[in-house]
């Protein structure tokens, strides 16, 4: 218990050090990740195996548990196909079934791009506001009376910046491999698509 009470007040004394924009800056944290965990978990693709591969194995039943999302798009796509073969649009059809797939490859993906812009900006605002203080401070000598003197004000200053870049350069750096592998995906959707709208027997595709 009273190793909890005293990381939290080291928490709380870390937060105060920069001021009231750390709290904005730590509630993009944990938007950041949310995001990050939610596209991380949505975007597994499930195996390796191409998608060629995939279709000839679920079509043939050797297959039946879809372990990803091309999986599971793979799955309902023959599905689909054996129901609406010879409807005409199934093409279309494919398509407003994959709009899903597709719609969940993107989601929060504006959202991360978003916090991962805004932290460091937020984070040199609290800066800025910052280094006003200790300027202001300095100029009613009140700055040489405290622990650290301007040294330790300028200290306190940078704080927000900090954290700014923290929660910005992991979120800048996963979100694009994440964004990469969510345009492989968005291939192996439209290659999906192909592959059932042809003619002929998967099992020889």
């Amino acid at each position: 218990m009273d190793a909890i009470i005293t990381l939290f007040n080291q928490f709380n004394a870390y937060m105060q050090s920069g001021g009231l924009v750390m709290w904005p800056l730590f509630i993009l944290v944990f938007t950041l990740w949310y995001g990050l965990g939610f596209r991380y978990h949505t975007i597994q693709r499930g195996t390796k195996k191409s998608v060629r591969v995939l279709i000839r194995k679920f079509a043939s039943g050797k297959r039946e548990i879809p372990r990803g999302f091309i999986d599971a798009a793979v799955v309902d796509g023959l599905t689909i196909r054996e129901q609406y073969a010879d409807s005409g649009n199934l093409r279309s059809l494919l398509d407003d079934k994959f709009y899903v797939y597709r719609t969940n490859l993107i989601k929060y993906k504006k959202l991360v791009n978003t916090v991962v812009v805004v932290a460091p900006l937020i984070g040199l605002l609290g800066t800025v506001i910052g280094m006003i203080e200790t300027f202001d401070s300095l100029a009613s000598m009140n700055l040489f009376s405290q622990t650290g003197g301007i040294a330790g004000g300028i200290s306190q200053a940078l704080f927000t910046t900090q954290l700014g870049l923290v929660v910005a350069v992991p979120g800048l750096v996963i979100g694009r491999i994440l964004d990469k592998k969510a345009s492989n995906m968005e291939l192996d959707l439209e290659q999906i698509t192909d592959i059932l709208c042809s003619e002929g027997d998967l099992n020889e595709i």
